[in-house]
């Protein structure tokens, strides 16, 4: 009864909150998906970082989508922090596609020097055009907005604890991968990295 009140407030019915909540969940189908077949098709490895580099910034990132997919009925995380809205919802919506479009946009932009860990390819290129002229690692940016839109969208403390696990996470790798790169263009990439920022253009 509580939940229905609720919603009837916010202007929700349960069949438009479930509604968004497969519209969020075709926007992560469709990355793994995509993310899955695209992988086939990458250039062979020439240089990989250690097992423990990997490990540090994978726990971090698994925590946090732990965190965004696991205890949806386990306290505290089940807390609603967020008012159930149309604005919040739609909003996270509109985040979570806009983030998948700025993702495939970039991995087709990456083409075949792309890999799921850090790494440096056979002939590998160093990528500063479509997304990459604003931000040096868009994908990341893509997967912060995708998550900050499931967040928006689920409203719970579970969701909203997963960004900064996740961030943590992917800025862990990319120094990684910008260590990497540093080391196989010395010339090319400091000024890359003095004219576009990391993740949000202008700011970060």
């Amino acid at each position: 009864m509580a939940r229905t009140t609720l919603r009837q407030m916010d202007g929700m019915s349960q069949i438009q909150t479930m509604t968004v909540f497969r519209f969020i969940t075709f926007c992560w189908i469709a990355f793994v998906v995509y993310w899955w077949v695209s992988a086939w098709n990458v250039k062979k490895t020439a240089e990989r970082t250690s097992a423990a580099s990997r490990l540090r910034y994978k726990i971090w990132t698994w925590i946090g989508i732990i965190l965004l997919i696991g205890p949806f009925h386990i306290y505290p995380f089940q807390m609603m922090v967020v008012p159930r809205s149309w604005l919040t919802a739609g909003s996270g919506c509109i985040l979570c596609l806009a983030g998948l479009l700025l993702a495939v946009w970039a991995r087709r932009t990456l083409a075949r020097n792309w890999s799921a860990d850090v790494t440096f390819k056979e002939e590998h290129e160093l990528v500063t055009r479509g997304p990459y002229q604003f931000v040096r690692h868009p994908i990341y940016t893509a997967l912060l907005l995708m998550f900050l839109g499931t967040a928006l969208a689920d409203e719970k403390l579970g969701s909203w604890l997963s960004l900064p696990f996740c961030f943590i996470g992917f800025w862990l790798k990319y120094k990684d991968e910008e260590k990497l790169m540093l080391q196989h263009f010395p010339n090319e990439y400091p000024a890359y990295m003095s004219r576009v920022k990391a993740l949000v253009p202008f700011v970060f």
